[in-house]
């Protein structure tokens, strides 16, 4: 059902997950250096020198670096923002999910990605061991949030196959207790779609969204793709709301050709009236990425390439909708 679209995704965040790991594993390893025979000392000169060294490592922005001793009870200051807190000293560090795995790891690891209790932002944990020969082991932790490290990557690839997602089970628990509503779309669905394959092949449009139940549309331009705009059904049967979006040539690089627009939009009509109970409740043509978006009235959704999409009967969907 997921296909190569999540065996992309994952590949990308390991991929990433080992650029990270270098990258700290190269800086930590600094810091592990010049603070390892000062273990047994006194800690305002451990917190001392673990500054000095953060300071010197500009390009790790840690949010917060500390040790502890192998009994999870942390024995320096936080270096939190190149600057000193000793109000963390003493705590004790156990009740951390890395921690709880840290003997089982090798001398230096990195922690799964967690949502920091306190300021709810996505953090990692870089953890890196210390063997000192009088006192025995000890942890150079590192927390770094998500925004501070060198994420590079990007999820480009298309979805290459059918993926359905399941939606909400009251509303499929009670499914044949409803039937459709013809709405006030339903009723100018041909000038919708003359007016929808115009936008789309002729003035920039390349995401388009119908709300068949609800009788709307959400339209993304090309040229100011960051904005959706919303229109009501009195403007969508309207072809003059065509003048709002001036000529745009269809782009290039997309994923649809223009021919294959309106039996697109042919389907959709088809999908909204083939039954009374299992009916299209919205749809999307996304023409950058080649996807269809579908919302049956059970709350079940799917998501496929243009070319499957037109590909599959009618016969499939009333098998598989929910």
């Amino acid at each position: 059902m997921y296909g190569e679209k999540m065996s992309s995704l994952s590949q990308i965040i390991e991929t990433q997950q080992q650029s990270i790991n270098h990258y700290l594993q190269k800086n930590i390893q600094l810091m592990a250096d010049s603070i390892i025979y000062l273990l047994d000392g006194p800690a305002d000169t451990l917190n001392q020198v673990l500054l000095q060294t953060v300071k010197k490592i500009p390009d790790c922005k840690t949010q917060a670096i500390y040790i502890a001793n192998e009994n999870g009870v942390q024995i320096s200051a936080n270096i939190i923002n190149k600057e000193i807190d000793d109000s963390f000293r003493g705590q004790s560090l156990v009740a951390r999910p890395y921690f709880k795995e840290i003997n089982l790891q090798a001398d230096f690891f990195i922690s799964e990605i967690y949502i920091d209790h306190n300021i709810k932002r996505p953090y990692l944990t870089a953890v890196k061991r210390l063997y000192h020969s009088e006192i025995g082991t000890h942890y150079l932790i590192a927390d770094f949030d998500l925004v501070n490290l060198p994420i590079n990557t990007m999820l480009t690839e298309p979805m290459l196959q059918w993926r359905q997602i399941k939606g909400d089970p009251s509303i499929r628990k009670t499914l044949f207790q409803q039937t459709r509503v013809t709405s006030a779309m339903d009723l100018e669905l041909e000038k919708v779609m003359s007016v929808m394959e115009n936008l789309i092949v002729e003035r920039g449009i390349f995401h388009a969204k119908l709300h068949f139940s609800s009788s709307r549309a959400t339209l993304w331009d090309i040229r100011d793709p960051l904005c959706y705009k919303l229109h009501v059904l009195d403007e969508i049967i309207n072809p003059t709301v065509c003048l709002a979006y001036s000529n745009y040539l269809y782009p290039k690089g997309t994923l649809v050709d223009t021919n294959k627009i309106r039996p697109v939009l042919e389907r959709f009509i088809q999908l909204r009236f083939a039954d009374d109970t299992i009916y299209l409740r919205s749809a999307s043509i996304n023409i950058m990425n080649g996807l269809i978006g579908l919302n049956f009235s059970c709350d079940g959704s799917h998501y496929m390439p243009v070319d499957e999409f037109l590909a599959r009967d009618m016969d499939f969907w009333f098998g598989d909708a929910c």
